[in-house]
């Protein structure tokens, strides 16, 4: 069974990546979904094994996106960032997208 991160850390993260990263949202839903066919995406959940992103369609339909953390199954906060940060650091390879530096 995964882990499951508590209510405050899970509303933490996705209010973050819903507010402040929506591009990134989209550029991992292309490179680990249907590509080029995603126009928008929020995520939407994640626990110990990975992310879930909903993905709006060009032709109107939503799609789910799961995905697996590069690094393997975590249980602690900070892994959280460092896992979605290597998703993002993977879309942008699988793209040809130049990522942008990490703080």
């Amino acid at each position: 069974m995964a882990y499951r991160f508590d209510e405050s850390v899970r509303a933490g993260v996705l209010g973050h990546m819903n507010h402040d990263h929506r591009a990134d949202n989209v550029l991992i839903a292309r490179a680990f979904g249907p590509a080029d066919a995603v126009d928008d995406a929020v995520m939407t959940g994640f626990d110990g094994e990975g992310g879930s992103w909903e993905a709006s369609l060009s032709d109107g339909t939503t799609v789910q996106v799961r995905v697996g953390w590069p690094g393997g199954p975590i249980t602690e906060r900070p892994d959280v960032r460092r896992e979605i940060v290597a998703l993002y650091d993977e879309a942008c390879r699988r793209l040809g997208v130049q990522p942008r530096p990490h703080a």
